[in-house]
């Protein structure tokens, strides 16, 4: 039963077609700006909400969008003001089962509202959509926890930090042993970046054979084409080269006064020479260059000790994060996690195949897992 704010009226929509609720992926220019509109203004809004997003995931992995809206004052041929979005796809996963995720392959999304009454009306119309497609729970990715009696998934932390006013301070901004790293690579190996579109195979290339070194299936590099497509004045793609030779990648992505960072690939040599922090270092300098105040080193889970450790010596702090997840009466809690012990025989497998053969057969899998 939908729960609806008491005053003005309140319209639960999908797609924003009044009345019913489907997975129709047709979205007209001006309901798509009216969406980004909404997204961009309100302050917990984030890349992973706005329909750019949406485009890349559907066109690459075909999941069907169900997106919710609430609008106050809508008439029948008048569209209202949006109050609250809540982004979803319904994902059949083969390991997984049917569930309905906000959003896959992003660590944001979950519900975007301007009061409780419009989360829950939300929240209520995506319970109706699940049922109706049998679908074993909901996973929204919020940063805070938006619901009351919704089980929060533990063991995920984000990574945020204030940028220096000044470009000659990022460096100064280090730890004492990321600063020497990050020095040592600029000075002593003579490290090279380079940015542009030109550069994305090399990167994904880098960031698959770097996959299947942590035994995760990558994406499929279309789905990075569709990225950079969807945001193309809002992304950068650097190339870092040791002694003329690719050893990291990056493809960073821009979000009002943000700069993250998302997709990395490191060959089997960039630890030698300190490719990570170099290519960190110098994608901070180009955000104050460019007036961003914030970097968004994106999200970790507390027991991959490796990247969450990485972040916290850069001289991040972890702050958990709200992502909750209902599991509809009746069926069994579901596990997004890549580090769940049922995958751990094929993570160690992963590691030992051949990168052709990972890169090719990941791009497939990961349609099955939408984290």
């Amino acid at each position: 039963m939908l729960r609806f704010a008491s005053s003005p009226r309140t319209d639960v929509l999908c797609d924003q077609h009044r009345g019913r609720l489907h997975s129709d992926s047709v979205v007209s220019t001006s309901q798509a700006d009216a969406w980004d509109s909404f997204v961009h203004a309100h302050p917990d809004g984030t890349i992973f909400h706005t329909q750019g997003w949406r485009n890349a995931v559907s066109d690459t992995f075909g999941h069907k969008p169900v997106y919710l809206s609430v609008q106050r004052g809508a008439h029948a041929h008048d569209a209202g003001k949006i109050t609250g979005v809540l982004p979803l796809f319904e994902v059949r996963s083969l390991f997984l089962g049917r569930m309905l995720v906000s959003v896959p392959y992003g660590v944001g999304g979950g519900l975007l509202t301007e009061s409780y009454d419009t989360s829950a009306a939300l929240f209520d119309a995506a319970c109706e959509v699940a049922r109706d497609r049998r679908c074993r729970g909901i996973d929204m990715r919020s940063e805070a926890a938006m619901l009351e009696d919704v089980p929060v998934t533990r063991g995920y932390v984000g990574f945020k930090k204030t940028l220096p006013d000044s470009v000659d301070d990022v460096l100064l901004s280090l730890p004492r042993k990321a600063r020497a790293a990050a020095r040592q690579a600029r000075r002593k190996y003579e490290l090279t970046i380079s940015y542009g579109a030109r550069h994305l195979p090399d990167v994904y290339r880098l960031y698959a054979h770097s996959m299947r070194r942590l035994g995760s299936p990558n994406y499929p590099f279309r789905f990075f084409e569709a990225l950079t497509q969807s945001f193309k004045n809002a992304t950068w793609v650097a190339l870092v080269r040791w002694q003329g030779t690719p050893v990291a990648g990056l493809v960073t992505f821009l979000f009002r006064d943000s700069v993250m960072p998302y997709f990395v690939g490191l060959s089997d040599k960039a630890r030698e020479c300190h490719a990570a922090n170099f290519i960190y270092l110098c994608t901070m300098e180009r955000a104050v260059a460019r007036g961003f105040s914030c970097f968004d080193f994106g999200r970790s889970r507390t027991d991959n000790t490796g990247s969450y450790d990485f972040k916290r010596f850069q001289g991040f702090s972890p702050r958990p994060l709200g992502y909750q997840f209902h599991t509809l009466p009746g069926q069994r809690p579901v596990s997004l996690s890549a580090s769940s012990g049922r995958f751990a025989l094929a993570r160690s497998l992963w590691k030992r195949c051949p990168v052709a053969l990972t890169q090719s057969l990941g791009a497939k899998l990961s349609y099955h897992f939408p984290g």
